[in-house]
C-alpha cells in the first residue's frame, strides 16, 4: 500500500494516543473539561473515547473526583516495555546521588518528538520543593531545563524546525505565549540555548512558575544524539549563581556517567 494512501482508522488511533497523553499529564487525575480543552475535540467525542478506553482497562474514572487516570492495562504494558528501555535502571543511581548531594529533587526526562516527558523522580532532603515537574508531565522542547538541555545539542536545522513547530502547534505565537508566557518566545529560547551550549547545562530561572528554578544536562545515545536529560528543581534561593556552577557540574558528571554506559558496545 502506498505511504500516501489513507490508513483506515488512523485518525481514531491518533485521537486515542492524544487522550492517553493528556490523561497521563497529572498523576492526581485529569478532569474531563481539561482533556476536552487541550484535545480540541468535542465533549461527546472525548467522553465516548475515554469510556471505551476505560472498558478496555486502559483508563480508570474516579466518579467522586470526576477525574480520569491510567488504568491497570497501562501498568501491565509499561512493565513489559520497561525491559526494552534500561535507561531508568541506569539513571536511578544518578538521581539518588544528585538528590543526596544537593538536597534538591532530581529527575530523568526523555525526549518524545517535540516534547520531553518526565520518567523518574527522586526527592531531596530540602523541605521546600517545587512541584512543577513530576512523573508523566510533558513540556515542549525549550520549555523547562530538561528540554533546553536536549534542544541545545540538536542540529541547527532540527532546532529551527522544532521551534517553528512549537509555535505553530498552538496555531500561532500568541496562543503559545498565552500558554507558556512571552519568556518562551523563539528568540528567548534561542538565547537560553546559547547559554546552555556555553556552560554545558541548562538553567530555567523560574520561567514556568515564578520562584521555581531548574537545571538540566543532556544524556546522549550511542549515535551521539541527546535523548534524555537529568534535572534538578527547587526554589530560587537554592540556585544562586555561585551554586549553579556546583549543581551544573554534578549534573554534567552524572549525565556523562550514564552516556558512557549507553555508548559502550553491546556484549555479544
Amino acid at each position: 500500500m502506498p505511504l500516501t494512501q489513507h490508513v483506515q482508522g488512523a485518525q481514531v488511533v491518533a485521537r486515542i494516543a492524544l487522550l492517553l497523553r493528556l490523561v497521563g499529564r497529572n498523576p492526581a487525575g485529569t478532569p474531563l473539561a481539561e482533556i476536552v480543552r487541550d484535545s480540541g475535540l468535542t465533549r461527546p467525542t472525548v467522553h465516548r473515547l475515554l469510556s471505551s478506553l476505560a472498558a478496555e482497562g486502559l483508563l480508570d474514572h474516579d466518579a467522586v473526583r470526576r477525574t480520569w487516570h491510567y488504568g491497570p492495562e497501562v501498568f501491565v504494558m509499561g512493565t513489559v516495555a520497561a525491559a526494552r528501555y534500561p535507561i531508568e535502571e541506569l539513571a536511578r543511581p544518578s538521581l539518588v546521588r544528585l538528590a543526596e548531594e544537593t538536597g534538591e529533587s532530581a529527575f530523568l526526562s526523555i525526549r518524545r518528538g517535540a516534547e520531553t516527558v518526565c520518567l523518574l523522580r527522586e526527592e531531596g532532603s530540602f523541605p521546600i520543593r517545587s512541584f512543577v515537574l513530576h512523573e508523566g508531565v510533558r513540556f515542549p522542547l525549550g520549555v523547562a531545563s530538561a528540554g533546553l538541555a536536549i534542544l541545545a545539542y540538536l542540529p541547527d536545522t532540527e532546532v529551527d524546525a522544532l521551534l517553528g513547530d512549537t509555535v505553530s502547534a498552538d496555531t500561532d505565537a500568541d496562543a503559545f505565549a498565552a500558554r507558556w508566557g512571552p519568556q518562551h518566545s523563539p528568540a528567548s529560547i534561542r538565547a537560553n540555548l546559547e547559554r546552555t551550549r556555553e556552560t554545558g547545562y541548562a538553567v530555567n530561572p523560574g520561567l514556568i512558575l515564578e520562584g521555581s528554578w531548574g537545571m538540566g544536562a543532556a544524556i546522549f545515545d550511542r549515535s551521539g544524539r541527546p535523548g534524555w536529560a537529568l534535572s534538578l528543581t527547587g526554589i530560587e534561593p537554592r540556585f544562586k549563581p555561585e551554586r549553579q556552577k556546583v549543581l551544573g557540574q554534578l549534573l554534567l558528571d552524572e549525565a556523562s556517567r550514564i552516556t558512557q554506559t549507553l555508548q559502550r558496545p553491546p556484549i555479544n
